[in-house]
């Protein structure tokens, strides 16, 4: 088959081609530019828990070398402080999980290092697009000069921006809301109070702070400083910046510490979301899909759930063929958690910007203001957790067989430590990505057993038989323990580590039934999805059911 085209090497597309290779899927991402980014420090993104877990698994080493995970959140209102809370490694009881805090350009520059010890994955400079075509078995397009080139893929997804060429090629519209938010920048090293926490200030007392400044936190003393500045109007000058800069530091430090500016901006953010996601074989992700921002939401975030989402439906697709509803669902999931991040921003825009009352608009909004700007920052509640896609087109029908456990179907699972039939012990998110499905015992008492009597001992045998008889490739881990779930559950985990469904037991039949749905049904060969190997699967299909009712 043709590689998957990706348009566009912002970190959104860089981190689908490497999710992509690593299900095996070749790719060719088309780059507008010349294969580099201009160095801003005023220019950051801040990655959470599940979105800075993904891009380190697929090889980006700058998180680390170059980002800072904060050590503490502080919220304050005029000279009050409001809420201090340790971050952290999740636990329990533990403190909350730290985001990672790096300029962009540094991930991206991880992201394309990592792309370059990969084989499956060619990038194009110098390469934007101005003709797309389709047909059933694939898509072609066109660049422009100074290399005009034709480039067939079996499959186009554009992470080319908010000004989209792709999406404008697809006619897709992409309505929303214009300047929902402005703010003025700047980086600098110098010394704060409080050494890598980030700071939200709210109605500082201090003349040109402005109704809210954040301070966060970046390696080697430097700081990003931001200004909320009123929708339209106030030109930023450059005096007008210094003497917000001095004044700020004086108000936090009592006087105008030493400090080296080193990049200041003004950007102003949108909420738009495009009406759809899929025409056919081309797909948007990223920005080029939906712009978020406001309140400490993180659209980058957004985004490379967008690949991960996406990245295992193609492979399934690209290795195996795959149904319209696969396919289908990658809108259907990913659209509905962006737009309910939207609407739990525009509905808090007026609550939190205005000064007026709370009013239950948004779930959690009577904790107060603070919670609600905590919750963007951090990656919590309705502002910032990770999506739950509850509805999804390819959960499984409730069966009997079903049980709850502390992650409710579709939410992703604990990070929980597992081990492998090989005997490795690893995190279960280490498992993810590798386009197959993870099946999960819970055997209380498995890390002090000889692994060669566990495999051979009690349920192990007739759940290794029904793992082999699912309809896709499965994984079997087993877990210690898993919050909520008694010994013996069995839980079905997708590629993108949300739960398909958790079992009562060794129930091969059941666990067939949700693995067929969660790769959403029998293949469709007639579309033209794939060359060969989903016809073949699809006869071996009804064999494997049947071996599995026999199980049962």
């Amino acid at each position: 088959m043709d590689p998957v085209i990706v348009v566009g090497a912002g970190p959104v597309g860089l981190v689908l081609s490497l999710a992509l290779a690593a299900q095996g899927v070749p790719s060719v991402v088309l780059d507008e530019g010349p294969g580099k980014d201009e160095q801003r420090l005023a220019r950051t993104v801040v990655l959470r828990e599940d979105t800075a877990a993904l891009v380190e698994r697929l090889g980006c080493t700058t998180l680390s070398d170059e980002g800072l995970r904060w050590s503490g959140w502080r919220s304050v209102r005029r000279k009050q402080l409001v809420r201090e809370l340790p971050l952290g490694e999740a636990s329990e009881n533990g403190p909350l999980p730290a985001p990672v805090h790096l300029p962009q350009h540094s991930l991206t520059r991880g992201l394309r290092a990592a792309v370059a010890a990969q084989s499956l994955v060619r990038i194009a400079p110098l390469s934007r697009i101005d003709t797309l075509e389709q047909d059933p078995a694939g898509v072609t397009v066109h660049t422009r000069e100074p290399d005009s080139t034709w480039w067939r893929g079996s499959y186009l997804v554009g992470c080319d921006g908010a000004r989209s060429t792709v999406r404008k090629l697809l006619d897709i519209r992409f309505p929303g809301r214009t300047a929902v938010e402005r703010h003025a920048v700047a980086a600098l090293r110098t010394e704060l109070p409080w050494p890598g926490e980030a700071v939200l200030h709210r109605a500082p007392p201090w003349r040109s702070a402005g109704p809210e400044v954040t301070a966060r936190p970046l390696p080697d003393g430097v700081w990003r400083l931001d200004w909320l500045l009123p929708p339209r109007g106030e030109l930023v000058t450059p005096d007008a910046l210094i003497a917000r800069v001095r004044d700020t530091l004086a108000g936090w430090c009592g006087e105008t510490p030493a400090y080296e500016l080193l990049d200041t901006g003004v950007y102003t953010l949108h909420h738009r979301l495009a009406r759809r996601w899929r025409s056919k074989r081309a797909f948007l992700a990223g920005d080029a899909a939906h712009l978020l921002g406001a309140l400490g939401t993180q659209g980058l975030d957004e985004g490379v759930r967008d690949a991960e989402n996406l990245a295992w439906k193609l492979a399934q697709s690209w290795h195996h063929g795959a149904s319209e509803l696969l396919l289908d669902s990658y809108q259907a999931e990913r659209r509905a958690a962006v737009a309910s991040r939207l609407r739990a921003a525009d509905q808090s825009l007026p609550i939190l910007r205005g000064g007026g009352g709370l009013r239950t608009l948004v779930p959690g909004s009577a904790r107060g203001h603070d919670t609600l700007l905590t919750d963007g920052h951090l990656g919590c509640g309705p502002l910032g957790a990770p999506p739950s896609y509850t509805h999804s087109p390819l959960a499984p029908p409730h069966a009997e067989a079903h049980t709850s456990v502390g992650t409710p179907p579709g939410a992703p699972v604990a990070d929980v430590r597992v081990t492998a039939p090989d005997g490795n012990s690893v995190r279960l998110r280490d498992r993810l990505g590798r386009g197959h499905l993870l099946v999960v015992l819970v055997a209380p008492g498995t890390g002090v057993w000889d692994r060669r009597h566990w495999l051979t001992a009690g349920v192990m045998p007739r759940l290794i038989e029904a793992v082999g008889a699912l309809p896709v490739k499965g994984e079997l881990l087993v877990a210690e323990s898993y919050p909520g779930a008694p010994a013996h559950t069995v839980l079905l985990v997708r590629p993108d580590g949300h739960l398909v469904a958790a079992f009562g037991g060794v129930r091969p039949a059941e666990l067939f039934a949700a693995a067929d749905a969660a790769r959403g049904g029998d293949v469709e060969p007639a579309r033209g999805h794939g060359t060969g190997t989903e016809r073949e699967e699809s006869r071996h299909t009804s064999a494997r059911s049947e071996r599995a009712a026999h199980i049962n």
